[in-house]
């Protein structure tokens, strides 16, 4: 059943109402509430703290987005470099499309450039164990440390094949 169109008045009286609730059941009207809560000057009514959390917790969907994207990447990066006879498009494509989400996620967002060397750090080891698991090896045949620093994650040249 579709929601009747929502007002600035309509989600600022619902969000204020339900407080945290709101922010756990449906962010969108929680932000749109708080949004014109500021944009009205009534920052006395705010639940600062609650606020402050909900913003952190966005900056970190941002990064995690970011993460994400790497830890695919790492997963197809070893696969293209270590099985040259089973590259398959799919793999250039994936690979092209997370580099893609990758520099579109740090277009938006500059300050997670910071994160790259750590979110290969932090992401390398799930990708190994994808990589492990679609080239059915052992997972000591891949290196123990990350070989890609996060530079060639992202712009390391491929020769991707058009067809095969």
């Amino acid at each position: 059943m579709a929601h009747p169109a929502w007002t600035r008045e309509d989600a600022s009286a619902a969000s204020h109402a339900k407080g945290r609730a709101c922010h756990a059941d449906d962010i969108f009207i929680w932000f749109q509430g708080r949004v014109a809560l500021l944009r009205s000057g009534q920052v006395d009514v705010l639940d600062l703290d609650d606020v402050a959390e909900a913003l952190r917790e966005v900056g970190l969907e941002q990064s995690d987005k970011l993460e994400s994207a790497i830890e695919v990447s790492l997963a197809h990066v070893p696969k293209w470099g270590h099985g040259p006879e089973k590259r398959s498009l799919s793999w250039s494509r994936t690979i092209a499309e997370q580099r893609m989400r990758i520099n579109t996620q740090l277009h938006r967002n500059s300050g997670l450039e910071s994160r790259i060397v750590e979110a290969v750090a932090d992401r390398y080891r799930l990708g190994q164990l994808r990589a492990a698991r679609t080239m059915k090896r052992s997972l000591e045949t891949l290196p123990a440390e990350c070989p890609y620093n996060g530079d060639a994650i992202v712009n390391r040249p491929f020769e991707f094949e058009a067809d095969r």
